[in-house]
């Protein structure tokens, strides 16, 4: 199977809102990179729900599916985060993390009623969200001589290449995102050009 360097995100957050027998369920996605980002959007929830019996949650990060997590936060175990991650995957969606704010209704829902409400609390958050298809990118600093800068400029317009920053000073460096898929063919395109250095800083 050939490597894939797109995956479908969140543009922004986005709220779904579910009701069942008074139990009110308040769905929250949000796009994240890194597992670090779901701390403080949990923190906030729960100063913004302080009566709320569970914030239960899950998220999904990277482009396989091996970097998840769900919890239940209290809920029957297999009741409220798997069904938020299934509804992750159903939708192929990654980096998004969804909290789903429980406040209960005085009648017990049942394991089925559980995991219908906040897959269904999840489904909604996520129509209302818009869906973006992002790509793995490495990050170059490319330093070059001032001469070189059209040629330069006409392999990043041929790419399509994301500049995201420049400096001009003794000589160029910029900083450019090239997609994992395309490096065999515009590293060396670069390369070729008399002057050209170019510095793997990061993958984004």
């Amino acid at each position: 199977m050939l490597f894939d360097d797109s995956y479908r995100t969140l543009e922004a957050p986005a709220e779904g809102f579910f009701k069942d027998r008074g139990s009110k369920f308040y769905a929250f996605a949000y796009p994240i990179r890194f597992e670090e980002d779901t701390k403080p959007l949990l923190g906030t929830l729960r100063e913004q729900h302080p009566k709320a019996v569970h914030h239960c949650y899950a998220y999904r990060l990277g482009l396989d599916r091996n970097h998840y997590r769900a919890n239940d936060d209290g809920e029957p175990s297999g009741t409220a985060g798997r069904p938020i991650l299934n509804t992750l995957y159903s939708r192929d969606l990654t980096n998004v993390l969804v909290v789903v704010v429980r406040y209960f209704g005085g009648t017990l829902l049942g394991v089925p009623g559980l995991i219908n409400a906040y897959k269904t609390a999840t489904e909604l958050a996520l129509d209302e969200a818009v869906i973006l298809t992002k790509y793995v990118c490495d990050e170059y600093e490319i330093s070059f001589p001032y001469e070189a800068t059209s040629d330069v400029n006409q392999i990043l317009k041929n790419y399509e290449l994301e500049v995201t920053e420049q400096a001009f000073e003794m000589e160029c460096t910029f900083k450019v995102l090239i997609r994992k898929t395309l490096l065999n063919r515009v590293v060396p395109t670069f390369e070729e050009i008399e002057g050209v250095r170019l510095m793997y800083r990061k993958t984004v």
